[in-house]
C-alpha cells in the first residue's frame, strides 16, 4: 500500500511554515491518541503515519528533500536514508518528535520549564498574619509590633544552603533540568527528579544549620502601620516580609488581615457609627437635650423633640469613622431606646394611673389601633 502525502496527512500546504505544520500536528496527537480511541482500531495507525509525516516535515532539510523527492527520498539512499539503530521515519525518532509536541501540550501543566534548568531558587511562600484593634485604634490608626513565625535566611551560609557557602553543583541525574522523563508506550512520563527534588541543583556539603535548605524558622518583630479607617476584612501588604526563599530565592510578601473587635456602645457600619441610648418615657414624653459619647472620647449634645418614640434617629455629622482612602468622615446616629419603668413605688403607680386616666387623647397610635381591632371585630360579628 502506497503512502499518503505527508501533507496531505497532517491536512495543510505545501507552503505551510514550520508553526502551521506544527500547530497541525498537535491537533492530530490529540485526535489520534490510542489512549482516546480505544475503540477506533485504526488510531494507532494513525497517529504513528502522523508522527512520521511530522517528523519529516519539522526538519528543514528533510523537508526540502521530501518536496524534491517524494517518499522515494527515505527508501533507497537519496540523500537521506535511515539512521543507524531505526532513526528513520517511524523509528526511534517517534519519541523525539513526540517529546517536542509533549513539552508544549503538557510541560506547564507538570510544572517543567523547556529548555532546561529547574527551581533553582524557589520563592518564598507568602504568610498570612490575623490582627485584632479596638474601634478606638481602627479611628486613631496605630504604630504595632508584631511577632511573625516564619522562615528567614540561614545566617551560618547565609541563605546558600551549603557548609561555608559553597556553591551548588548541577544535579547528576536530570542534567540540571529538574525532571526526568520515562517512556511508556506512546507517552513521555515527565516526572520530577527524585534526586533533587526538581532545584537541578544538588549541594554535596549541606550546611548543618539549615539543613541544605538555605533557611531556619525564627520569630520575627515588624513594626506595621495601621492607618485609621481600617475595618474588618481590611488587607495589608507587607512587600518581602513573608517566607524567605530556598536556597537564596527571593522572599515571599506578609498580609496582615484586620479584625475590629465589637464595641460596648458604638456599631459600625462603614464610616458610620450607630449608638442606641436609653431614654426615660417622660424624657421621651417631654424633650430636651441630652449628652452623648463620640468615639475620639468627646461628647455630644443631642435635642430630643417632645413625644420622641422608640426607634427615632438624630445624626451628628462628621462624628463617624475615618475614610480608609481619604474623603469625608462619615456620620453617628443617636436611636433613641424610650424604657418603661420597673420596680414602681405606691406613689409611683398612683400617679401613673391618674396621668393614665387623663392622657386618652395623647396616645394617638394606641387609639387608632384599638379602633382598628373595634371594627374588626364588628365586621367579624356581621
Amino acid at each position: 500500500m502506497s503512502k499518503r502525502d505527508f501533507y496531505e496527512v497532517l491536512g495543510v500546504s505545501r507552503t505551510a511554515s514550520a508553526d502551521e505544520i506544527k500547530k497541525a500536528y498537535r491537533k492530530k496527537a490529540k485526535e489520534l491518541h490510542p489512549d482516546r480511541n480505544a475503540d477506533n482500531p485504526e488510531a494507532e495507525s494513525q497517529f504513528k503515519e502522523a508522527n512520521e509525516a511530522y517528523e519529516i516535515l519539522k526538519d528543514a532539510e528533510k523537508k526540502a528533500a521530501y518536496d524534491r523527492f517524494g517518499h522515494a527520498a527515505f527508501e533507497g539512499g537519496m540523500g537521506g536514508g535511515p539512521r543507524p539503530g531505526g532513526g528513520g521515519p517511524g523509528g526511534a525518532d517517534f519519541q523525539s518528535a513526540f517529546s517536542d509536541v509533549f513539552d508544549d501540550l503538557f510541560g506547564d501543566f507538570m510544572g517543567g520549564q523547556r529548555g532546561g534548568g529547574g527551581r533553582r531558587a524557589a520563592r518564598g511562600s507568602d504568610l498570612r498574619y490575623n490582627l485584632r484593634v479596638t474601634l478606638e485604634e481602627a479611628f486613631n490608626g496605630l504604630q504595632k509590633t508584631i511577632n511573625v513565625p516564619t522562615a528567614v535566611a540561614c545566617s551560618t551560609c547565609s541563605g546558600t544552603g551549603a557548609e561555608g557557602g559553597a556553591e551548588p553543583v548541577t544535579c547528576p541525574t536530570c542534567s540540571g533540568m529538574g525532571k526526568v522523563r520515562a517512556q511508556q508506550g506512546f507517552f513521555t512520563v515527565e516526572r520530577t527528579c527524585p534526586t533533587c527534588s526538581g532545584m537541578g541543583q544538588i549541594i554535596k556539603n549541606p550546611c548543618r544549620s539549615c539543613g541544605g535548605s538555605g533557611r531556619v524558622e525564627k520569630d520575627r518583630a515588624l513594626s506595621v502601620n495601621i492607618p485609621a479607617g481600617v475595618e474588618t476584612g481590611t488587607r495589608i501588604r507587607l512587600a518581602g516580609e513573608g517566607e524567605a526563599g530556598l536556597r537564596g530565592g527571593p522572599p515571599g510578601d506578609l498580609y496582615i488581615f484586620i479584625d475590629v473587635t465589637r464595641h460596648e456602645l458604638f456599631e459600625r457600619d462603614g464610616t458610620n457609627l450607630y449608638c442606641k441610648v436609653p431614654m426615660s418615657m417622660a424624657k421621651a414624653a417631654l424633650g430636651g437635650s441630652i449628652e452623648v459619647p463620640t468615639i475620639d472620647g468627646g461628647r455630644g449634645r443631642v435635642q430630643i423633640p417632645a413625644g420622641s418614640q422608640s426607634g427615632r434617629q438624630m445624626r451628628l455629622r462628621g462624628k463617624g469613622m475615618p475614610a480608609l482612602r481619604g474623603g469625608a468622615p462619615g456620620d453617628m446616629f443617636i436611636e433613641l431606646a424610650v424604657e418603661t419603668p420597673v420596680n414602681l413605688t405606691s406613689r409611683q403607680k398612683e400617679l401613673l394611673r391618674e396621668f393614665e386616666e387623663l392622657s386618652e387623647d395623647n396616645n394617638p397610635a394606641m387609639k387608632n389601633f384599638f379602633s382598628s381591632v373595634k371594627s374588626f371585630w364588628d365586621s367579624m360579628k356581621g
